[in-house]
């Protein structure tokens, strides 16, 4: 598609930090056609409170794209993932990875629907639902959850979803110690691993999840 000014300039600021995290920066194209169709939608429908395309690099495209080296291939469920982070970017850029995109909020899944139709993304579906409510137990390697709370909120909705091996792959910006002891028995944090966000000057780390 053909882009907007104010998003085709972002080009250079995306592509260096796809490099950083060594990924290619040729992803850069459906990720401006990615940010171009938020930016777009969200005019009207509040899909995210950042509204600005230059933040939404960092805050959205580069933030969700900072896990990806800890992704096995296989199922993933992204947990109310809004307008679709981290689990579009996370998809675009690990075709190994198949993505099940939860949100129960019809707005944000109807735009889901459209980015999946619209870029392509073979690799990826949505399911408008509930995380608790999604009928398919044990049947994802990893979730992940970028917008609920806490690693025990989480695993609450979203548990038994795992297989027996699978993880929580969750974001976290220095409550982890705390989050780790409100787990729900049976879970245990199997590893903590410091993250680099191109661009972002936050504390992030990817905390690892599984039964105990």
């Amino acid at each position: 598609m053909t882009l907007p000014p104010e998003i085709a300039v972002l080009r250079p600021t995306l592509e260096s930090g796809l490099t950083e995290l060594a990924l290619d920066p040729a992803l850069s194209a459906p990720l401006l056609d990615y940010l171009a169709l938020l930016a777009r939608w969200n005019r009207t429908y509040n899909l995210t409170a950042v509204r600005d395309p230059a933040k939404m690099v960092t805050l959205h495209l580069l933030d969700s794209l900072a896990m990806h080296g800890a992704l096995q291939p296989g199922a993933l469920a992204d947990l109310g993932t809004g307008p679709g982070l981290p689990g579009i970017p996370l998809a675009l850029a690990r075709p190994d990875v198949q993505v099940t995109l939860v949100e129960s909020n019809g707005k944000k899944a109807r735009f889901l629907r459209e980015a999946v139709r619209s870029l392509g993304i073979a690799n990826a579906r949505v399911l408008e639902s509930r995380a608790e409510a999604v009928a398919e137990p044990g049947v994802y390697r990893q979730i992940t959850a970028r917008a609920l709370a806490t690693l025990a909120g989480i695993l609450e909705v979203g548990g038994h979803l795992l297989a027996p091996d699978g993880v929580l792959l969750a974001m976290k910006s220095g409550t982890t110690d705390e989050e780790g002891r409100e787990l729900p028995a049976g879970w245990a944090i199997r590893d903590v691993h410091p993250l680099r966000v191109p661009g972002l000057d936050a504390r992030r780390e990817l905390v690892v999840v599984g039964r105990a």
